[in-house]
Order: structure tokens, then sequence, then C-alpha cells
């Protein structure tokens, strides 16, 4: 069963084509047509750098290495966004199933989902997210 939402108005707005363009195939497939990658595929899902990842397709901080962890769900996994307001939650019915989907605040762009299965020590809550749905600015020295 679908649930009727009321369409969000994201401040970072592109045309499909625009998207297109600025987008490799598979970040589009998961930005903008909610896909997902394979697990234990993406660029940084073992990475252990210093830095923050941003949304693929606006540039937008959405989470901080500090944050991450391995949850051996193949994915990157997170604690917690840089800052609440950095993400938007929606509900997602898709595939038989009841998630809480992971857009960008800034552009919409589908990132993931939220679970209730993370640390307790750090909150009880992972953020799973698609590699190819960021980009990684590092802060090593």
């Amino acid at each position: 069963m679908k649930k009727n939402r009321v369409p969000h108005s994201y401040p970072h707005q592109k045309s499909e084509e625009e998207w297109k363009q600025l987008l490799d195939a598979k970040s589009y497939h998961i930005l903008r047509e909610k896909g997902t990658e394979r697990p234990f595929t993406g660029t940084y899902y073992l990475n252990k750098e210093t830095g923050i990842y941003q949304c693929k397709g606006c540039g937008n901080e959405i989470f901080h290495s500090a944050a991450k962890y391995d949850s051996g769900c193949g994915w990157p996994s997170f604690t917690a966004p840089v800052r609440p307001e950095a993400i938007r939650v929606e509900m997602d019915y898709s595939h038989f199933m009841i998630r809480e989907e992971i857009l960008c605040a800034n552009c919409g762009g589908h990132l993931g989902h939220r679970f209730p299965d993370g640390p307790s020590d750090r909150g009880g809550i992972r953020y799973c997210i698609n590699s190819a749905s960021m980009d990684f600015e590092s802060q090593e020295e």
C-alpha cells in the first residue's frame, strides 16, 4: 500500500536532463530513481579516512567520518548526519517493506535508508547509505 505524499520542494533543483548530464549512470539511478548498489561493492564501504561525505548531486555535507562504523551490512553505515537538517526522512513502502528513506535535504536525492539497529552506545540508529550517492572530501593532514 502506497501512502499519498505531498511533494516536497527542495532548494537545489534541476531538470531530469540536467541531472543526467551532471551524474554518472549509477549515481543517477540511485539519487534520482531511488536505486541501490550491490552490497560490499561501494567505493566508500571500507573507507577509513577522516573527512566529510557530501551529496553527489549537490555537495550538501551529510555525514562526517567520525559517525561512520562497520555495521557488516555491506554499505557505508553512519550513526548520525552532520546536522539533523542535512537530511530528510520519508517513509518508503516499496518492495513490500516499510522503511525510512534518507534523502538529501538540499536536492531530494535518495541516499539510502535508516534502521533502528545501530550501536546502542551511539544512539541505536544506522544510516545505511549508497556510496554512489556521495562524494568524499578528505580532511587528512
